[in-house]
């Protein structure tokens, strides 16, 4: 790895976790941190991508190679991109009014052992301007370009899955404290820089939103997973401001921690999720983060397409997910299907000689792909809500 690329993909300990919003409830004295525009001052229309996207290309994107990952991984060369202005202050403010809005948060909240508060499958439905965002033709090219793959969003039921932590005040101000403190010894005792060795919670007590019975969990924004989708796109929602920590550790190839500093609210990180095991780490300094996560596959279905769905089966409707999934991989197949007979009469009409080893390739490369398809749809009854297993993970302890 080059000494510019270890000079941004930084060495990490791993960092000790937020503590996330309650399942199913949305906190009913929890006061966003970007105080909701009235509903008179809040701008309408579509989403229009000369009044809405604010692109500052990223200073780096990094390759799988960087990372030390082998040749050949993936569906492109590119492993993740620096952080990079994306949004308008305004198009943030309309995504944070819709995925903010009650029908989101009773209709479309899940939970699991990797995340414990999403949203998702709403924006179709509920969120017209986030859907049209991702959906845009300047939007989706954008991505392609950062991504080097020509992308397009994964399905309808993958556009801007919602992750969120939230903390008290009370919590945030005992955090930065602590932080403050560490740093002030740090500097009287010469050892500035060192790690900091605490692996506990720096607030151990859990303060409720709504009363001491709902669950709470202290974990990491995000745990140690590999995405389900080739690349995505994460755009931060919240003010990152005062925010102290809060970047995405990567496990290089070699097994070495690095780290990604996070995006700022507007701002994008693409990463091919499907092939580096990642996390969200620690955010102190801010009492909420809300992450917006959307998926992309290439669009030529002559690429391959590695979707699995081991890390969204068990937090999604399935119904409209497994609908969601069949139906584009077999427009895939039926495409491919297409370029093959064409290419047949084509050869046919000019007397070309039949070629049967290729065909057989084709036919073999088809079996596989319908085999995996057939491997991911799973039974519902099998299916475990909110537990995703280990296996999506490359390397495991």
């Amino acid at each position: 790895m080059s000494t510019t690329t270890k000079e941004v993909l930084q060495d990490v300990k791993m960092e000790t976790p937020d503590t996330l919003l309650p399942i199913n409830i949305m906190p009913s004295n929890w006061t966003p941190m970007i105080e909701p525009v009235a509903a008179d001052k809040v701008a309408v229309g579509d989403f229009d991508p000369k009044k809405h996207l604010q692109y500052e290309a990223p200073a780096n994107i990094y390759t799988m190679q960087d990372l030390g990952l082998p040749e050949g991984t993936g569906v492109s060369p590119v492993a993740v991109s620096e952080p990079f202005r994306l949004f308008t202050t305004e198009a943030v403010h309309r995504m944070r009014q819709e995925v903010l809005h009650k029908d989101v948060w009773e209709n479309c909240q899940y939970s699991s052992n990797l995340a414990q508060c999403q949203l998702r499958g709403f924006a179709s439905k509920w969120a017209p301007f986030v859907y049209d965002t991702w959906k845009n033709p300047e939007t989706l090219s954008i991505i392609s370009k950062i991504a080097g793959v020509d992308l397009v969003t994964e399905m309808d039921f993958e556009i801007a899955t919602i992750n969120i932590s939230v903390k008290s005040e009370e919590q945030t101000n005992e955090e930065v404290k602590a932080v403050s403190d560490k740093k002030a010894f740090d500097d009287d005792e010469g050892i500035a820089g060192c790690p900091w060795e605490d692996d506990k919670p720096i607030v151990q007590s859990v303060t409720p939103f709504v009363n001491a019975s709902e669950p709470y969990a202290n974990s990491m924004a995000c745990s140690w997973h590999t995405d389900s989708y080739p690349f995505v796109c994460v755009t931060m929602l919240s003010d990152c401001t005062n925010m102290i920590g809060g970047e995405t550790a990567l496990r290089a190839g070699n097994g070495e921690i690095i780290k990604v500093r996070g995006p700022e609210m507007g701002s994008s990180v693409v990463l091919q999720g499907r092939h580096i095991e990642h996390q969200a780490l620690r955010a102190i300094g801010m009492t909420e983060r809300i992450t917006m996560v959307t998926s992309f596959r290439p669009r030529s279905p002559n690429l391959p397409d590695d979707t699995v769905l081991t890390t969204v089966r068990p937090v999604s409707d399935l119904t409209e997910l497994y609908s969601q999934y069949t139906e584009y991989r077999l427009e895939i197949l039926e495409e491919r299907l297409r370029i093959q007979l064409r290419a047949l009469r084509d050869n046919r009409r000019i007397g070309k000689k039949f070629n049967v080893e290729a065909l057989k390739r084709f036919f073999h490369e088809q079996e596989k792909f319908l085999a995996a398809m057939n491997k991911e749809i799973i039974e519902e009854a099998m299916v475990q809500v909110g537990n995703i297993d280990d296996s999506h993970l490359l390397t495991r302890s």
